[in-house]
Order: C-alpha cells, then sequence, then structure tokens
C-alpha cells in the first residue's frame, strides 16, 4: 500500500530540489526523472511558468510523497510508480521531478511540481477534493502493480480509551450490547426484554415507543455516569427501541412459522426484460455471515427478505444467461480497448506537452538572446537576464534534441494537436467509464443470481434451465 501527503513551496524551491535530488538519497541520481524542466533549472522553468499566473498566489511548487511499506515494492517498482502517479495527477501540463529516495527503511518517492502548468496557465489548486484526487490515483497503481491499498473505514474510529477499554473487556457499550442482544433472544415481547435488562441492573429510560419527546431509549449500569443511547451511531442498526420491537416480533414469527410450515404458492412467470434496460445501480445481496448478523436474528431476518427480493429482481431482468454473460464479456472488452488506446494516446500528450513548453519557452525569450548578441556590455546584460536567457537556450536544446529546429517550431500549432488530443481524450475516458459501469451492473446481477443458486451458473446450460430460472 502507498500514503500520501503534499505540501505547498512558497519560497524555497531551489533547496527542495537540491533535497530531493540528494545523490546520497537517489542511488547517485539514477532514480531521479524530470518533465518539462531540468534539475539545475527547475527553479527557472518554475519561474517562467508562474510569471503567466496571477501573482496574488504564492505558492510556486508543491511536494507530494508516495511513501509505500517496508519489503512490499522495490525502489525502482516505487520510483516507476511515482512518475505514473505524477504522470496521470498532472496529465502532462505541470513540469515536476520525481526523485524516489532508498536511505530509509521503506521506499517513498518525492514529487516536486510547479503550481502553474504550462497549457493553460493555471495554479493547481490544493484542497481536500484534490487530495482524495491523489489517493485514489495512488490506490488504482497500487492496483495495477499488485500491491495492496489503504481501504476506507464506512464508521469513524473509537478513541483511544474506549478502544483500550474494550481491548481489557471493559466497554460499557460492548458490555451493553451483548447484554441487549441476550435478552432479545430470551424475550417473548418487548415488556419482557424492559424486564429482563432491568433485572441485569440497567437503568432504563426513554422505553416508551411513540413518545414524542424521547426519541431514544437510553440505558446505565450500575456504577455508570452516563446514560448510553440505543442508536446507530453507537451500536450499529437493530438497537433502537423500535428496532429491538421488531427484533422480538419478528423472532417469534418465525417460531410460528417454523411450526406451521405453509406450502409454497406456485411460481408466478414474471414478465421478461432486455438485461440491458435499467433506472439504476445493481443492488448487491447482503453479506449475513458477519457477527452482527449473527448476534441479531431480527437483523438476520431482515437481511434475507431484501436478498431474496433483490435476487427476484435479478431473475426478472435476466432472461438469458448466456446472453447477460455474452453482454459482460462485450463491454469488458469495450473498455479494454477504450483504456489502451487512452494510455497510448496519455503518453502522446505528454510528449506533445514538453514540446508545447519549449516551443514558447523559445518564442518568449528569442527576444533576450538577440539583444544579449546585439549588447555592447553583454557581461552586464547576462547578469540582468540570466533567467531569461538559461530559458532561450535549454529550450533550443530540448528542440533540437527531437529532431525539430527551433526556428521552425510554432506553438500555436502545437497547441492545436494538443487540444484535439484532449478532446479525444475526453471521449476516450466517456467510453471507458459507460463500458466499465455497464460491465459491472451486469456482472452483480449475475453474482445475484449465482449467489442466491448457491453454485455458479454455467453458459453450457441448457436454454430451457435459463428459462426456468426467472419462471
Amino acid at each position: 500500500m502507498a500514503y500520501t501527503r503534499i505540501h505547498a513551496i512558497k519560497n524555497t524551491v531551489e533547496k527542495a530540489v537540491a533535497y530531493i535530488c540528494n545523490p546520497d538519497k537517489t542511488e547517485k541520481k539514477l532514480l531521479v526523472d524530470t518533465f518539462g524542466c531540468g534539475i539545475e533549472t527547475a527553479r527557472h522553468d518554475f519561474k517562467f511558468a508562474l510569471s503567466q499566473t496571477n501573482p496574488a498566489d504564492k505558492n510556486q511548487a508543491f511536494h507530494l510523497i508516495q511513501s509505500f511499506a517496508k519489503g512490499e515494492v522495490s525502489h525502482e517498482e516505487a520510483h516507476r510508480i511515482g512518475i505514473e502517479l505524477a504522470d496521470k495527477l498532472l496529465e502532462g501540463k505541470y513540469s515536476y521531478i520525481v526523485a524516489t529516495h532508498t536511505d530509509k527503511g521503506h521506499p517513498h518517492s518525492h514529487i516536486l511540481f510547479c503550481a502553474a502548468d504550462n497549457i493553460d496557465h493555471k495554479k493547481y489548486y490544493d484542497n481536500k477534493k484534490s487530495y482524495h484526487h491523489i489517493m485514489e490515483l495512488s490506490d488504482e497503481l497500487c492496483k495495477e502493480h499488485n500491491l495492496s491499498i489503504i481501504t476506507p473505514y464506512g464508521r469513524k474510529g473509537k478513541k483511544y480509551v474506549e478502544w483500550k477499554a474494550e481491548q481489557e473487556g471493559l466497554s460499557w457499550k460492548k458490555r451493553l450490547q451483548e447484554d441487549i442482544d441476550e435478552c432479545i433472544k430470551l424475550s417473548k415481547s418487548y415488556e419482557d426484554f424492559l424486564r429482563l435488562i432491568k433485572g441485569k441492573g440497567y437503568e432504563v429510560s426513554g422505553e416508551v415507543i411513540g413518545d414524542t419527546h424521547a426519541k431514544y431509549i437510553r440505558f446505565k449500569a450500575p456504577g455508570q455516569k452516563r446514560f448510553i443511547r440505543g442508536s446507530f451511531k453507537n451500536f450499529g442498526a437493530g438497537y433502537t427501541k423500535e428496532d429491538i420491537k421488531s427484533r422480538i416480533d419478528n423472532k417469534e414469527k418465525e417460531k410460528a412459522a417454523a411450526q406451521n410450515p405453509i406450502k409454497p404458492k406456485p411460481r408466478i412467470k414474471l414478465p421478461k426484460k432486455d438485461i440491458l434496460t435499467r433506472t439504476g445501480a445493481a443492488k448487491k445481496l447482503i453479506d449475513t455471515n458477519t457477527d452482527k448478523f449473527q448476534k441479531s436474528p431480527g437483523l438476520k431476518h431482515w437481511a434475507a427478505v431484501k436478498n431474496l427480493k433483490t435476487a427476484a429482481a435479478s431473475y426478472a431482468e435476466a432472461d438469458n444467461i448466456s446472453e447477460l454473460k455474452k453482454a459482460i464479456d462485450e463491454n469488458n472488452n469495450a473498455a479494454k480497448s477504450a483504456r489502451t488506446e487512452l494510455v497510448e494516446l496519455e503518453h502522446q500528450m505528454k510528449k506533445v506537452a514538453e514540446l508545447l513548453l519549449y516551443a514558447e519557452q523559445y518564442r518568449d525569450n528569442k527576444s533576450f538572446h538577440e539583444k544579449y548578441k546585439k549588447s555592447k556590455d553583454p557581461d552586464r546584460y547576462l547578469r540582468m537576464h540570466e533567467t531569461q536567457l538559461i530559458l532561450y537556450d535549454g529550450a533550443a536544446r530540448m528542440l533540437q534534441k527531437s529532431g525539430l529546429d527551433p526556428k521552425s517550431v510554432n506553438p500555436d500549432e502545437i497547441r492545436k494537436d494538443y487540444e484535439a488530443m484532449q478532446s479525444r481524450k475526453f471521449d476516450l475516458e466517456k467510453s471507458y467509464k459507460t463500458a466499465e459501469k455497464e460491465a459491472n451492473f451486469l456482472k452483480q446481477k449475475l453474482s445475484n443470481i449465482e449467489q442466491y443458486m448457491g453454485k455458479d451458473i454455467s453458459i453450457e446450460k441448457s436454454t430451457s434451465r435459463e428459462e426456468d430460472l426467472i419462471q
């Protein structure tokens, strides 16, 4: 798994470059790569891009760090992932340096990128949303490289004192939850439950159902200072007074049903539908094997009913299992094709973006070079315009390295090519996401049917059997 963090740099770009490119930390700079700038000229390259943006924003660069767990990835692979993260995040618009350090017990990459982009001349906006985007991209790359990812948790974490008490068997909430579950199992009615829980020594308030002045039932054990609410926040689903009564009532109904089984009614043939016709996302079957459901018969019954409805809906919409699997394969292939073309296009865009950067640097600083050649005091002129002259020479050298004549390069033509690529990229991303979403939707339908059947359904099974499934 990879952890990420980012911070802005306002006036120490040169020091940051020197730190991350330290030869002793980067295998003599073998684990250093750049885009749109050079290690020695990064300060000047960044300054050129920043000069075309709003000067009120003082951010000159951003320093992003991607750290990996010890022993999970080699330094070379960590460096490749760092470059891929920079390319995906910055989309070939921002100049950057990626340097992977080997001096710690765990591999970690430093990504230093200019705060201004070279294409639209806009500043990078660092906020919670952009940081979550970085984490998502990092996780996607970890999946692609078969590395573990950081799993988000749906519920809030416990306070340390509560966690410590629970580890030592002293948690009030944990004990109360266990006592509530036990009393529900032993109760035949809500009144029985109240009698039993009070018999365990708990003080109870707000237990009257329908009381507008007390929304939650509350419990307090002997020696406890405060009441604990029976709420989703404290225990999860199934512990409000209404839920407790429902769990007891459902438990009694299940017992009665087991003693007097009702003969199943004949299946009603449901109308067939196109498997690709849908109005929303496919629902997943609820996993009832977790402790929460095992300890709560009422909650488990509710989940069983929901699963039955979900499976029935999947049956009704999938009139042919073979066609369903065929549609999944078609969408998977479409997504894979769009993804392959998208990756290749992104590589081309990166090259074109770099050419555009150097073409504009060459054009915008050419006049300084010409004046320098005509200057009567070239040393003085060099001291006054060192940045512009360095950028001009660097841009000319990089264009020549790409096989282009700097004098014949037209930045406007390169920009048009780049914008056409951007438009194509937008279409490919849309196609990829649509196909992937449709494939996932159909896979969930198939999964619901297979889980409900209790075994996999193979394509080789007869059509008559498939038709029987939806009758």
